[in-house]
């Protein structure tokens, strides 16, 4: 599969990224590895909110070190607050799904995660006024700007 093109726009570059882990949670040949990638295609996204977030709030980045993603979406996007939640519940078994630890996730909470997963991206791009990404004719997706 070929990679998207970055624009320079962090919000746009996070939300394309999202699209690409998605697309490799797709064809993922093992449990894990989709639940792994979806899972990260959430991450991603919600990056993208606090990215957006914090540029429509004015303020400078923080460097007072890592950050919680999901925490920290909950605050400044209040109506994510659910969606963080449940990202935040299951980010304990992305670690172990990745590592390719049997029995961490069945198939289904792995279809599950990938199929939240595309609705919380799509919901994303709504929210951000962005266009919702569409599958290209070789079953890509992009989003257009």
């Amino acid at each position: 599969m070929a990679r998207m093109v970055r624009t320079g726009h962090p919000v746009v570059d996070l939300l394309t990224q999202a699209r690409e882990c998605l697309a490799e949670a797709a064809i993922a040949d093992t449990t894990g590895a989709r639940f792994a990638a979806a899972h990260l295609a959430a991450l991603r996204t919600g990056a993208a909110v606090l990215a957006a977030r914090g540029r429509e709030a004015g303020g400078k980045r923080s460097r007072r070190g890592p950050r919680n993603v999901w925490s920290d979406l909950a605050k400044v996007a209040p109506e994510l607050s659910e969606w963080a939640e449940f990202f935040a519940a299951n980010a304990g078994k992305r670690p172990a799904a990745q590592a390719g630890v049997a029995g961490v996730v069945s198939p289904r909470e792995a279809d599950d995660l990938l199929r939240d997963a595309d609705a919380f991206c799509r919901l994303v791009c709504v929210v951000l006024g962005l266009p919702v990404p569409a599958v290209t004719g070789d079953g890509a997706l992009a989003l257009a700007v």
